[in-house]
Order: structure tokens, then C-alpha cells, then sequence
């Protein structure tokens, strides 16, 4: 696979910070709860900081951890289908415009595809119900481990991009930093819900952010009418 193939870190930030209102309603709820579960008082916000900040670091990492195998059965994958990396980037194309028509609410398709996660959350939500409420940083690293696997089209798309990264390494790297462009609405959720709430609900914004989704996704379509060496 050629270099040009190759997400950039700063694009899979972006896609994660242009995707991120559609993560407020995908985990937005648990970031919140974990804030609300606190007693007010003296250090307030500080343990606030620590659950959401252990919350995330674990959501990430298991982001990381799955683009890695998906890195790993790629590669292996190449060796025998030369072809593959363009239809890998093909199908992140495809993906991040249905994502991009999701968000604006104008075709729901992209929930044909988180199904295809839904048997592995079928197994592990039951974990998650184990942990709540959550009462200490432990917890809410352990319960973001777990959510990170929630079906999530947003993050199938990414994934897309990642198995195209030349290295298992760097295939996980891609995933962190779409874990950091969505980390700063996560955070906003739990120190300001409500705030954060209207601006999800917002019509221009949604379909803004949505539009510029699916232009990511068009992007990558005429690079990839099945490359051949």
C-alpha cells in the first residue's frame, strides 16, 4: 500500500472531534452519570476530573486495542490480496458518509452496520451494569474499557482508516488520536451537561459537522476504484 493511503494523526482527530456529538449520545449519558454520582463538597471537582479522565483513558485504550487486532488481520489479509488496501479505504469512505447522513438524520443506515458489534456487547454490557454507580477512579477506568466496545458506527469508520496504517502501532496511534478529538466533548458532558446538551440538539451545527463528515468520506472514494500494483 502506497504512503498516500495512510491516515494522518491531526485527520483522525478530526474526524473524532467532527464525530464527537454523535458520542455525546452514544456515552455522553455515562460520562454525565459519573459526575452526578459524586457527593458535593470539598475536592468536588478534582475527583470529578479523575473519574472522567480515567473514564476516557479507558475508552481509548480499548479503541486501541481493537484497531491493533483489526491492524493485525489486515496485514495478514495483504499478503495474499494485493487489492485490499483499496478496498479497505473504500469501505472507511463508505462508512464515514453514512456516518455523515446519520448525524443529520437524513438516512439511518449506518445502524445496520453497529450491528455487527452487537453480539460482543451482548456479552460485556452485563460487566458494565456490575461496576455502576461508579464510587472511585478504578471503576471508571475499568467501566471505560468496557464502553469502548460499544457499537459505535463512528468508530467503525475510523477503524476503516486504521487497518490501512502500514504498522500495528500505528494503527492503534490512529485510533488514540480519534480518541482525543472526541475526548474534549466527553469531558464537557460531565463538567457541563446541559450546555453540551443544546448544542447536540442544535440543527445548523449537526448538519455542519455532518456534512463535513461525509466530505471525508468522498474524499477518500476516488482514490480507491480498486488500486492495482
Amino acid at each position: 500500500m502506497s504512503p498516500e493511503l495512510y491516515l494522518s494523526y491531526p485527520s483522525a482527530f478530526l474526524i473524532g472531534l467532527l464525530g464527537s456529538t454523535h458520542c455525546l449520545g452514544m456515552c455522553g449519558g455515562i460520562s454525565a452519570s459519573l459526575s452526578m454520582a459524586l457527593p458535593v463538597g470539598s475536592g468536588f471537582r478534582f475527583r470529578q476530573s479523575l473519574m472522567l479522565l480515567a473514564f476516557n483513558f479507558g475508552r481509548i485504550a480499548s479503541y486501541a486495542v481493537i484497531a491493533a487486532g483489526v491492524a493485525l488481520l489486515s496485514t495478514s489479509a495483504a499478503d495474499q490480496w494485493a487489492e485490499l488496501g483499496g478496498v479497505l479505504r473504500t469501505i472507511a469512505g463508505l462508512l464515514l458518509i453514512l456516518m455523515g447522513l446519520s448525524m443529520a438524520q437524513w438516512w439511518q443506515g449506518i445502524r445496520y452496520v453497529e450491528r455487527l458489534g452487537a453480539p460482543v456487547w451482548a456479552k460485556l454490557s452485563p460487566l458494565t451494569r456490575r461496576l455502576l454507580p461508579v464510587r472511585h477512579p478504578g471503576q471508571a477506568l475499568a467501566l471505560g474499557v468496557l464502553w469502548g466496545w460499544l457499537p459505535c458506527g463512528l468508530i467503525y469508520s475510523t477503524l476503516g482508516w486504521a487497518a490501512l496504517q502500514p504498522t500495528v502501532g500505528s494503527a492503534a496511534l490512529t485510533m488514540v488520536f480519534f480518541g482525543l478529538g472526541t475526548l474534549p466533548s466527553m469531558l464537557a458532558t460531565g463538567y457541563a451537561a446541559g450546555w453540551i446538551k443544546g448544542l447536540q440538539g442544535n440543527r445548523l451545527f449537526r448538519k455542519g459537522t455532518a456534512v463535513m463528515l461525509i466530505v471525508f468520506g468522498l474524499w477518500t472514494l476516488p482514490l480507491t476504484a480498486f488500486m492495482s500494483h
